[in-house]
């Protein structure tokens, strides 16, 4: 099999570094180069994972590579993606999809009408446990489901990402996709409605950083989900990804970054829970690899992105109108 070349466009989103990393541990795919908006940022980046920098996005497109990884601020995900579908190549786009629906669709769309893959970064797709808890409730283990809690709560990262006009909103739509999605996944069903409490309480700033959603889902079953940045700077680790399912013969939990060590850090000043268990951005870029390489569906579709960026969405609608908000939109 012909090694699958990959380009990133933007080392802007923090999840960059991690893929190019298992972009060069992958035994099936080269990292081809990287193109910046940020000629300093990506000229590092470049030289850090040891691939050659171009001077634009147009530059990296019209080379040899067959898939892009994109990892911009959120805004610009949809020009990227239509420049990226209009030169023949394969897509993995970092979360959430778009900031709004009308990008959602016109990505999808374009990536169609050019015949390649557009795939959603949802790594957490890939934790053993998060796999091994979907195949314990589509066995029956713990009855009909009934409800589901969710929580991804973590640090406020700074940067464009509380820049409202390149993010498209605050905690809710960067946290509120990921376990969305594993809802979404575990149950099969399609969120119909969100009920959302928003505000700024952490920080106090323009943003939101915290957000609690009821999830609807067809078929009745409903979830909760705190989506926030609500940890303190000094917190051990940068958050998590937790999900309990209650069902009619049991209940079943998983929380996803709990294989982790402490560490005491008298340079830094601060205690640190460190990972070591199984890094799922690496099954996400295997995936993705793979897909290309043998030219089948992609794991996670661009469908799956816009779903999770709809939920999103609506709650944030909902926060203003202080209504439940039915969906699609």
């Amino acid at each position: 099999m012909m090694a699958v070349r990959i380009g990133v466009l933007s080392f802007a989103h923090m999840h960059a570094s991690s893929y190019m990393a298992s972009v060069n541990q992958h035994p099936d795919a080269v990292l081809a180069g990287i193109a910046d908006d940020n000629a300093e940022r990506g000229k590092k980046a470049a030289e850090s994972f040891q691939t050659k920098y171009f001077d634009s996005y147009e530059a990296l497109l019209a080379s040899d590579i067959d898939a892009v990884i994109i990892a911009s601020e959120n805004i610009h995900h949809r020009a990227l993606t239509l420049a990226a579908a209009k030169a023949g190549k394969h897509v993995l786009c970092e979360k959430p999809l778009a900031t709004t629906v009308e990008d959602g669709r016109a990505m999808i769309q374009a990536c169609k009408d050019a015949g390649v893959q557009l795939m959603t970064a949802f790594p957490c797709r890939f934790s053993p446990a998060m796999v091994r808890l979907r195949e314990a409730v589509q066995c029956g283990t713990i009855g009909e489901i009934l409800a589901m809690k969710g929580t991804n709560q973590g640090l406020m990262p700074g940067g464009w990402f509380v820049e409202l006009e390149k993010s498209g909103g605050g905690a809710v739509i960067d946290h509120t996709v990921h376990v969305t999605d594993l809802m979404r996944w575990v149950t099969g069903k399609e969120p119909v409605g969100v009920y959302a409490e928003i505000s700024n309480r952490m920080n106090h700033e323009v943003y939101d950083d915290c957000g609690l959603l009821t999830i609807t889902f067809d078929g009745g079953i409903f979830g909760t989900l705190d989506t926030s940045w609500s940890r303190p700077k000094t917190y051990p680790t940068w958050g998590n990804v937790t999900l309990e399912i209650t069902g009619t013969e049991g209940v079943i939990a998983m929380d996803m970054f709990a294989q982790n060590i402490v560490q005491y850090d008298d340079e830094g000043n601060k205690v640190k829970w460190l990972n070591w268990g199984d890094n799922i951005d690496y099954g996400l870029i295997n995936s993705f690899v793979t897909s290309v390489a043998e030219g089948n569906p992609v794991a996670i579709t661009g469908e799956d992105g816009l779903a999770a960026v709809e939920v999103a969405l609506a709650a944030y609608k909902s926060n203003e109108r202080h209504v439940p908000v039915k969906l699609p939109l």
